[in-house]
């Protein structure tokens, strides 16, 4: 049995005493971040500050990259804001490829149902009595509203809605 409220990173649950702790700056560091724009926590309903996992490992790279790298904090922020656009890019990526999948699938699903149908209609002799067909909507009759080759039409033989063989044209000259 799982509980309804599950933490992530991102969950927003540390004070500014604890994540100043955490990322071993002094609290007076993370309110001018803060400020900045650097690391920005979650609020809680009294505007109080709550930092994640996230914020506390990115106030542990500004530090680094502050300490060690030489690096300003304008340069910092830049850093940052590439990293995180770089992030969402990948996300993106990764859905529009998902989606590229799906549809792949679904044109390959299309070219199948066409190449039955010409199968379909190679096959008779009444091939051009093919025509496409609406299920008509609950409630409403055939009639109304149903437009040939629409969204949800299907292909279907006149000679599977009418199965009385047809006088030929071409035979009565």
């Amino acid at each position: 049995m799982t509980s309804g409220f599950e933490l992530s990173d991102d969950t927003p649950v540390y004070v500014i005493s604890v994540a100043a702790q955490l990322s071993g700056l002094h609290p007076q560091t993370l309110r001018a971040y803060d400020r900045l724009g650097l690391v920005s926590p979650g609020r809680s309903a009294g505007r109080g500050r709550r930092y994640s996992l996230r914020d506390i490992l990115s106030l542990r790279e500004v530090q680094r990259l502050s300490q060690e790298e030489g690096i300003n904090l304008n340069g910092i922020k830049r850093i940052l804001e590439l990293e995180l656009a770089e992030r969402r890019s990948r996300v993106l990526i990764a859905e529009l490829t998902a989606e590229i999948g799906q549809l792949r699938a679904e044109l390959e699903s299309t070219r199948a149902v066409a190449a039955r149908l010409a199968s379909l209609a190679r096959g008779r002799a009444d091939a051009a009595a093919l025509v496409p067909v609406r299920p008509p909507a609950a409630g409403r009759p055939p009639s109304e509203g149903t437009a040939a080759g629409g969204p949800g039409s299907q292909a279907i033989a006149a000679a599977d809605i009418n199965p009385q063989p047809r006088p030929h044209v071409a035979d009565a000259g």
